[in-house]
């Protein structure tokens, strides 16, 4: 049987075992010193019990049972509700729930202190590979000025070379401040989606007329996996869409195959979402760094993805755009086979 943990559950147990051993005693006492004679033992057990039983009562409760009271106080103060009362304490064992609320609270600190040790690596890490991403572009910079001051500005042949590559580098380091911008926004709690219905496909036509020079120089051919004659209407924020089909596309572009690269584009209808899905033929990524692809600045093969230019940002802006959408983004891929990125956009209700 439980025993309550309450002053006068305990007073009361702890009475029947004082008496009871004393009763023992005081039976085995009498048997060899008063010839067995126990009439007065249930008036002085009676009296004793009433007398141990107040006592322990009165310690139970002024010197354990109110101190413990204070600390359950303490410890539900900042769970409460606004106006909600302290009924937990007229429990009838709170020993037992503060020792739960103990256990919880420490569960919960140690899972907080593992969040808080993860987002501290995350922020190191990101510090870190902002650094990284702006230090190559400013070095070079400083070296093409550095050139061009010690003589190069009256070259032609390096002066407008040097400063079409300093003009590159500029630009890089604004994309990657105007992406940290956009990551930013997107975080914040005051971005606001302007939700509106739209053909997606026309939209994705229009990224890909957008992408097509790009495309032409590296040889890569856009297509869709069949015709979409008939329109395909959405509801969401048509120029936060815009932006993933441009990265997805571009993404798709520059780690397709060198030469004779391919990019599918393929619509699905999922009952009440359409999922888009674009598709390269390129190297592939290996299965250890598909969770982390859409991490900022997160690069599977970094001398060749710093090579095709871009950010490191890209798919970091795709999945807070999605998930402010509440909607979803994932990649699977085959090594030497190509890569495959799905998002899913919520039909028009109309």
């Amino acid at each position: 049987m439980k025993i309550r943990s309450n002053p006068k559950s305990l007073a009361l147990y702890s009475t029947a075992i004082i008496i009871a051993f004393f009763s023992i005693v005081y039976i085995i006492f009498s048997y060899f010193f008063f010839e067995g004679r126990l009439l007065p033992l249930l008036l002085i057990d009676s009296i004793m019990a009433v007398f141990t039983y107040l006592l322990l009562r009165y310690v139970y409760n002024h010197f354990i049972y109110d101190k413990i009271r204070v600390i359950y106080k303490t410890i539900h103060r900042k769970k409460l509700m606004k106006g909600e009362k302290l009924e937990y304490l007229n429990k009838p064992d709170i020993i037992e729930d503060v020792n739960i609320e103990v256990e919880n609270w420490e569960k919960g600190h140690e899972e907080e202190i593992t969040k808080f040790k993860e987002l501290e690596k995350y922020r190191r890490e990101f510090i870190g590979n902002v650094s990284h991403e702006l230090k190559t572009p400013i070095f070079n910079i400083q070296g093409y000025i550095q050139t061009l001051l010690d003589g190069g500005l009256e070259d032609p042949k390096i002066n407008k070379t040097f400063l079409k590559r300093a003009d590159k580098s500029v630009n890089r380091m604004i994309a990657i401040v105007d992406d940290l911008e956009t990551i930013s926004e997107l975080e914040s709690l005051e971005l606001k989606l302007d939700f509106q219905d739209f053909d997606i496909v026309n939209l994705t036509k229009e990224v890909v007329e957008f992408l097509e020079m790009k495309a032409r120089k590296k040889e890569t051919r856009i297509f869709f996996r069949e015709k979409y004659d008939k329109p395909i209407i959405v509801n969401a924020d048509i120029k936060r869409i815009r932006q993933v089909l441009i990265n997805l596309i571009e993404n798709s572009i520059k780690y397709g195959k060198e030469k004779g690269g391919n990019c599918k584009i393929s619509f699905f209808d999922m009952d009440e979402n359409i999922l888009i899905e674009v598709s390269d033929n390129g190297a592939g990524i290996a299965e250890k760094d598909l969770p982390r692809v859409f991490e900022r600045f997160y690069r599977t093969d970094k001398a060749r993805s710093r090579k095709q230019g871009g950010t490191g940002l890209g798919l970091a802006i795709v999945k807070h755009i999605m998930e402010a959408h509440n909607q979803t983004v994932n990649a699977r891929s085959l090594p030497g086979v190509g890569t495959t990125f799905g998002l899913t956009v919520k039909k028009s209700g109309k």
